[in-house]
């Protein structure tokens, strides 16, 4: 692994496995392609370690010549391939994006991947790898008394965004199982940290809190996810390609499963303790139920045994831990913060799904 590139790396999760990436491998030259759509922010890539190693290119992972270009110009020989619509919310709203990007997009990427690595045959095939980031939603949605999702559990997708990258997913399979390309995959859950943008649900707390704007929730706000710092997500990525078996699919969680309102308390507590002088204090009367989204699914939890076993993985920071580095991360980055907001449709995106929602407290 010398060459790799890295698809959607000015994204939340994407960058961060950059800046990881440059600071684990001195040997490492990462070429990072992304389209820079609203969650996509060259801000999340200053100060890069070793930045003479990274080399960005803004474009389309579904513009084939550009990635057939990347592949021989650079000669590629890991593609970590992040570059996804991921907002549940906006596929609901606008699911067509969401088709074209996860589905035709990987498929594009594949196909570039095939045509470099199998048909042109420039390099063994034992160096090469394809790895796909998907997430625990594929899975659907788990009752309360159900076993956590383990890699063996079968698809059942509720969102357009869940289903889009169920079929990446299959594709990927597809093409390792047809064609022999080597492929790993990573089904994640809910990340949070650094660079996030701030229409999620934990920098949107965040930052309204710090305003004194409404802190909403959906429903009753008792739906549960399993919450994954991404500096852990990073290392689980980092231990897959140097160690995980090919062909092979790893659940990665953060091993703590709370509900929203949990998690909204436990930013608000925090915040209090850091803006004791604030005149938002307590911050959790901020908080306001409006109406659930379409198809809310209820719980997630990850089984991340397989990947501890075998590869010897597991979180290092408890939710406390990860939502203090978060909160004193965003305290930090103002400037970051206001640029982000700057991005695309955001301020129109909010007042569509949040501000003019009734509010059913």
């Amino acid at each position: 692994m010398r060459n790799v590139l890295i698809t959607g790396g000015a994204g939340f999760i994407g960058s961060n496995f950059v800046r990881y990436l440059l600071d684990v491998d001195p040997h490492i030259r990462v070429v990072n392609l992304d389209l820079l759509t609203y969650a996509g922010n060259l801000e999340n890539l200053t100060d890069l370690p070793d930045a003479d190693r990274h080399t960005f290119v803004k474009g389309d992972i579904c513009d084939r010549p550009l990635v057939d270009r990347l592949l021989r110009d650079y000669q590629v020989d890991t593609i970590v391939h992040f570059a996804a619509e991921t907002h549940v919310d906006r596929s609901i709203l606008g699911p067509e994006q969401f088709v074209r990007t996860n589905v035709f997009g990987t498929f594009t990427l594949l196909e570039a991947a095939r045509g470099f690595w199998i048909d042109g045959k420039p390099q063994t095939m034992s160096g090469v790898r394809f790895h796909h980031i998907s997430t625990d939603e594929v899975y659907g949605s788990l009752e309360p008394g159900d076993a956590p999702f383990c890699e063996t559990t079968p698809y059942a997708p509720n969102s357009p965004y869940a289903a889009s990258k169920a079929a990446s997913d299959h594709l990927v399979r597809a093409y390792a199982h047809t064609y022999g390309l080597p492929i790993t995959i990573t089904s994640c859950s809910n990340n949070y940290g650094p660079y996030q943008f701030p229409e999620k649900l934990i920098p949107l707390v965040i930052l309204n809190a710090l305003e004194g704007k409404p802190l909403p929730v959906y429903g009753d706000g008792l739906q549960i996810r399993d919450w994954l710092y991404v500096e852990d997500h990073c290392e689980a990525i980092w231990r897959v390609l140097k160690s995980g078996k090919i062909g092979e699919n790893y659940n990665i969680g953060g091993d703590t499963q709370p509900t929203n309102l949990e998690v909204i308390d436990t930013l608000c507590s925090i915040l209090d303790e850091r803006l004791r002088d604030s005149e938002h204090v307590p911050h959790i009367d901020l908080v306001q139920h409006i109406p659930d989204r379409q198809g809310h699914d209820r719980r997630y939890a990850m089984d991340i045994s397989k990947i501890r076993e075998q590869l010897g993985w597991q979180p290092k920071e408890k939710l406390d831990s990860g939502l203090r580095k978060t909160i004193d991360w965003y305290l930090d980055h103002p400037e970051w913060v206001a640029t982000a907001r700057q991005q695309g449709d955001y301020q129109r995106w909010m007042g569509q799904n949040y501000t003019n929602r009734k509010d059913i407290q």
